[in-house]
């Protein structure tokens, strides 16, 4: 295999059209000089003529279909959209946006018209080497991941998920005044008379609240694991990518984290990560949480736990459903704005005032004979002080915004023991 130079961005969260100005063209620029450009998908397309899911990802994700121009010209030629926002349009969502992919000939995995297809790695065939990539998803409720049919039924469309379990471990003394508690109350009713009569299996080992899982141990604190019924399909995947392609890349959006720090992956994420380099992938594409997180070079291969957002217009979508409204006591006279004002308490919290939101990266590096020996990171600004119309939009940053994002990025991988230095306001890791 001759040399590949690969670029990848976080989230495209992309509601409205993108001025061709001099940002673009800067942005067109240098993601055309790679052979393989990604991005993560993270909005559905449609006219409004499907129904809206009852519950949604934070925002009932949608955009005119032009938008996808948009993207392509920009140059990117690899998506994603396996994500919390999949299903927030329903089963019609999902198949509209994936006419319109399929219509502009973009290559797209993750989803699928059932379990099989949404598992399934694509394809990019670039002049020196065939890139595969697959798309899988954790933050996503039950009824958004794709099913696979039987004989006699038909399969779910829908996203490629890996389930976890968080299991919350208790000292053995806590944990029988745990039970001793709830069964005072009829908080678990639904759950004991589901294993009754046989609607849910039995819990071996521990004590269910809910669906929440509780076990005793000396060493209390949560942890998370996967699902391993869904790791196992997944890394089926990577082991046919790996023997049909010369590069693998493993996409995963994950807004799980470690406690309340939005920076630290969850257990089951990192577990994760390193099982797909085990398994054959050259590289593992995190996004989800809206923010970097932190890289891991593990045995030569690059981890992105997250590589924040490269767009997002989550404060211009166009319409909401009835929904929205309900979450924040407005009725039909409302508008999208009055909400949008509602949700940030007039832009004064929540992700419009959190400035790491709106500055980013893009990590490019090149692959020969499969060694990675060098990655370096673009830094991004996404108009954070802009208001809400402007804000979102992305464009390479000036120095002094540069220079921070590598220092916080640095930060944040300096646990994993990777070292980032900066070369004029270019984050350079070199892997020995």
């Amino acid at each position: 295999m001759k040399e590949v130079s690969i670029a990848l961005t976080g989230d495209s969260f992309i509601t409205q059209r993108l001025p061709r100005d001099s940002k673009f063209a800067a942005l067109q620029n240098f993601l055309g000089a790679h052979d393989v450009r990604f991005t993560n998908f993270e909005i559905l397309l449609h006219d409004f003529e499907v129904y809206p899911a009852p519950v949604s990802g934070g925002t009932w994700a949608v955009a005119r279909p032009a938008v996808l121009q948009d993207l392509k010209d920009l140059s990117f030629n690899m998506f994603t959209w396996a994500n919390n926002h999949t299903i927030d349009w329903n089963l019609g969502g999902i198949l509209t946006t994936m006419k319109h992919l399929d219509d502009n000939k973009c290559l797209h995995a993750g989803v699928g018209r059932n379990l099989e297809e949404a598992s399934q790695p694509k394809y990019l065939d670039t002049p020196n080497a065939r890139v595969a990539i697959i798309g899988v998803t954790s933050t996503m409720n039950e009824w958004g991941m794709a099913s696979n049919p039987r004989r006699d039924v038909l399969g779910r469309p829908g996203a490629n998920v890996l389930r976890y379990q968080a299991v919350h471990k208790v000292k053995p003394e806590d944990f029988a005044k745990l039970k001793e508690i709830v069964e005072q109350t009829e908080v678990n009713a639904n759950r004991l008379l589901n294993e009754k009569e046989g609607f849910t299996k039995p819990v071996v080992g521990g004590y269910y609240v809910g669906n929440i899982r509780f076990e005793p141990d000396e060493n209390p604190g949560t942890v998370t694991k996967m699902n391993q019924k869904d790791a196992a399909r997944i890394v089926r995947a990577i082991k046919e990518a790996k023997r049909q392609a010369d590069v693998v890349l493993v996409s995963h959006h994950s807004h799980e984290r470690k406690g309340l720090d939005k920076h630290l992956p969850a257990d089951f994420a990192r577990d994760f990560a390193k099982l797909c380099i085990d398994s054959g992938a050259d590289a593992f594409v995190g996004h989800g949480p809206h923010i970097w997180r932190g890289i891991e070079i593990y045995n030569g291969h690059p981890i992105f736990y997250s590589l924040g957002d490269f767009i997002f217009q989550n404060d211009c979508v166009e319409r909401q459903p009835t929904e929205f409204y309900d979450l924040y006591d407005l009725n039909q006279e409302n508008t999208v704005a009055d909400g949008l004002d509602a949700r940030s308490a007039n832009d004064t919290r929540g992700l419009a005032v959190d400035r790491q939101c709106y500055e980013s990266a893009i990590a490019s590096f090149k692959i020969t004979d499969g060694k990675i020996s060098r990655i370096e990171l673009k830094p991004l600004e996404l108009n954070f002080k802009a208001g809400r119309a402007m804000r979102g939009r992305p464009g390479l940053a000036d120095l002094e915004t540069a220079n921070r994002v590598i220092s916080e990025i640095a930060e944040l991988s300096a646990p994993y023991g990777t070292e980032i230095t900066n070369e004029n306001g270019v984050g350079i890791i070199e892997i020995k």
